[in-house]
């Protein structure tokens, strides 16, 4: 049952009231499946399983968990696509990501957050960690469908139902474009720093060590989309960025 990739953990999950969490585990390596399902399941967690792409797309679609694990590499349909599609069908888009990989390049971080994953855990990991990390994405998913809706100008956002519309057409935002205009909107006027956002929104426990592109990359993308609302997000010269409240 145990793999020299993941150590045991111990069963801190179960008083914390996760019973009822459901996890999908996309992943085609047996041994991995085997001590992750354990490990959850011990934890209170509800889990299932899909050994290729296909089998967890439908998964995902049929029984909406809270969290999905999801392999990079996977047969039939891979991780990546398995992840843009999820992220881009209005069902299954709210659904945190954490993608399991071998990859450990900083490349390829960037390509799996830029395809949606809410988050990324290099193999071999430890439970206890990968553990934490369902925990703060339940807790992120949990946050924004308590939130109601915020509106300003033409720009209205409905939390709860990831639905964003700038004069009363669709903003079709990715899953970390729309955690992006949160967090900007949540600052209430403050300047967030790109180091502040790679922290907030990408989950990055050292991103003073990074030399990194995405935080502007997806802030370019999260203008074009808001059209004539886009000028409300500030670039402040070396320093970050800003959501404007009140001009």
């Amino acid at each position: 049952m145990t793999d020299p990739k993941v150590k045991s953990v111990t069963g801190t999950m179960r008083a914390l009231g996760h019973g009822n969490r459901k996890i999908l585990i996309v992943e085609d390596e047996k041994n991995i499946v085997e001590a992750v399902k354990y490990n959850l399941d011990k934890e209170g967690f509800r889990t299932l399983t899909a050994d290729d792409g296909v089998k967890g797309m439908e998964l995902a679609r049929q029984e909406l968990p809270d969290v999905i694990l999801l392999d990079w590499m996977l047969p039939e349909l891979d991780g990546l696509e398995v992840c843009r599609l999820l992220k881009q069908a209005e069902e299954t888009r709210h659904i945190p990501i954490i993608m399991l990989t071998v990859k450990s390049e900083e490349t390829d971080k960037v390509l799996g957050l830029e395809m949606g994953a809410d988050d990324y855990v290099t193999k071999p990991f430890s439970p206890r960690e990968l553990v934490a990390r369902i925990r703060v994405a339940i807790r992120r998913a949990s946050a924004s469908s308590k939130a109601e809706v915020f509106q300003i100008d033409e720009l209205r956002v409905d939390w709860s139902k990831y639905l964003v519309t700038v004069k009363g057409k669709a903003a079709e935002l990715t899953s970390k474009e729309f955690e992006l205009l949160r967090i900007l909107i949540e600052a209430n006027g403050r300047a967030l720093s790109r180091k502040a956002l790679l922290e907030k929104v990408w989950g990055y426990k050292n991103p003073r060590e990074l030399q990194t592109r995405t935080v502007d990359f997806h802030i370019s993308q999260l203008r074009k989309k808001l059209d004539e609302v886009a000028n409300r997000i500030l670039t402040l010269k070396k320093t970050g960025y800003r959501f404007v409240i009140d001009e």
